[in-house]
């Protein structure tokens, strides 16, 4: 079976690629109206592709972008629900892609464009596993649902309130997400936390207009400088958070998690060149994995005001701003940490300014366990497809909808990745190996036969 499977994939790798170009073509960016037409069109796309594997598929529309169901029985009576989003991030800046985001290119045996990490290939993955095992088997070895989500990259509740109402007739033996990476190239890895986030914009607000810097400057506050001040009160420059309390709930990490973080003996050095930094930087006290998987931030992710264009321009601006957001680790409460940020800025803002804080929808942290029969059946699958079990990792990065299934279904997820840290997600020349495609679609299949037992 196994074989007959493994061969297939091979003969088919070109048109799994060529499939997975013509999805990526659809710029389904769900932050931008602009392309609400598009981010449609792409989910049409996928419930055409999913009927024509012989899945009952179609859009559910209840606000906000369509969420793609689709389902076909199997031998087992065992359900399986694979998750993932097919919206993308924007392009920008878009001056920094050496080729177009929208049209999929491949060079040196890697896929570049937007949507090709995440989370179009890794989803793909699972769908060209299950036409694998339909095509060789003539049958799935058990159910498999497909919910797949169009706001996951502009924060939208679509797919929560979905599930809350769905919850009864739902009911998955398994969740199987692929939204996250591999330890490294070499390194299958099962993911058993993720950090939440809450994130923020406040806006500073001094004259009714830009003023001239010499007529007025030094007798009213500046809002591009009272924007840095109160930023600077916010994180000390080794990188702890000083806003009070922020640390409360923080949960310590268990020993065994120590031990293990150290016994991947992470490469500081190859970080530091994937990135282009001369040195790391973070909160004192705690390893480089400690402080990215299991340690909470503070991040200015923009400031903005004031003149930017070419040139000097001598004002005192009237407003400015920062774009703000915070990660979290388990027990921090998002709707507290807003909270105490809210409190802290209306504490420390000068009399002289207005100020107005905008919180945006945040998430939980997760961490599921790294026993039990899913757990189990994922690490035999990894093992099969790779050849080497796989490692547990957390993350750094967070995916909502795993507390969402773990408070609505009462289930916890299998999160199992085969992208890279340096796939670039989020930002220009995103890239997905063709490798790594290869090896998920397998590992997906060997996974739905290892579940349906």
């Amino acid at each position: 079976m196994t074989d007959r499977i493994e061969s297939y994939i091979d003969q088919n790798r070109n048109r799994f690629i060529d499939e997975l170009k013509e999805w990526m073509r659809f710029p389904s960016v769900s932050a931008q109206r602009d392309h609400d037409k598009d981010t449609r069109a792409c989910a049409g796309w996928l419930v055409d592709h999913l009927k024509n594997l012989g899945f009952k598929a179609s859009l559910v529309d209840i606000g906000g972008q369509p969420i793609v169901r689709a389902s076909k029985k199997g031998m087992s009576q065992r359900c399986v629900m694979i998750y993932g989003h097919y919206d993308v991030q924007p392009e920008d800046p878009i001056d920094q892609w050496q080729t177009p985001p929208f049209e999929p290119t491949i060079r040196d045996g890697i896929l570049y464009g937007r949507g090709a990490t995440d989370d179009k290939g890794q989803v793909f993955t699972h769908v060209k596993a299950v036409e694998s095992l339909l095509k060789t088997e003539g049958q799935l070895p058990c159910e498999v649902v497909f919910l797949l989500e169009g706001e996951e990259e502009s924060g939208g509740d679509a797919l929560g309130r979905y599930v809350t109402q769905v919850k009864d007739e739902l009911r998955p033996d398994a969740i199987v997400i692929s939204d996250t990476t591999m330890y490294d190239e070499k390194t299958p890895a099962l993911t058993y936390g993720l950090r939440g986030i809450i994130a923020f914009e406040f806006i500073v607000k001094g004259p009714g207009a830009d003023v001239h810097s010499g007529a007025y400057g030094g007798a009213i506050s500046n809002p591009a400088m009272t924007v840095a001040q109160i930023l600077a009160q916010c994180v000390s420059p080794e990188g702890k958070v000083l806003i009070p309390h922020f640390y409360d709930d923080v949960a310590p990490l268990e020993k065994w998690e120590s031990d293990m973080f150290r016994k991947l003996a992470f490469n500081e050095k190859a970080l530091m060149e994937e990135l282009n930094v001369p040195g790391l930087h973070g909160e004192g006290g705690f390893s480089t994995l400690e402080r990215l998987w299991a340690r909470p931030t503070f991040e200015v992710n923009g400031i903005f005001g004031g003149y930017m264009g070419e040139g000097p321009k001598t004002v005192l601006p009237a407003w400015a701003g920062a774009k703000v957001s915070m990660r979290l680790v388990p027990n921090q409460n998002p709707e507290k940490i807003a909270g105490l940020f809210e409190a802290f800025i209306n504490s420390i803002k000068p009399d002289t300014v207005k100020v107005t804080v905008k919180a945006y929808d945040g998430a939980f942290p997760s961490v599921v366990p790294i026993v039990g029969p899913s757990v189990e059946a994922a690490t035999r699958a990894v093992t099969r497809a790779f050849g080497k079990a796989p490692v547990f990792t957390r993350e750094g990065g967070s995916i909502p909808v795993v507390s969402t299934f773990k408070k609505v279904l009462g289930l916890d997820t299998i999160l199992i990745g085969f992208g890279q840290n340096d796939d670039n997600a989020h930002s220009p020349n995103e890239k997905f190996s063709l490798e790594d495609y290869q090896r998920g679609i397998l590992t997906s299949a060997h996974l739905l036969q290892e579940m349906a037992r």
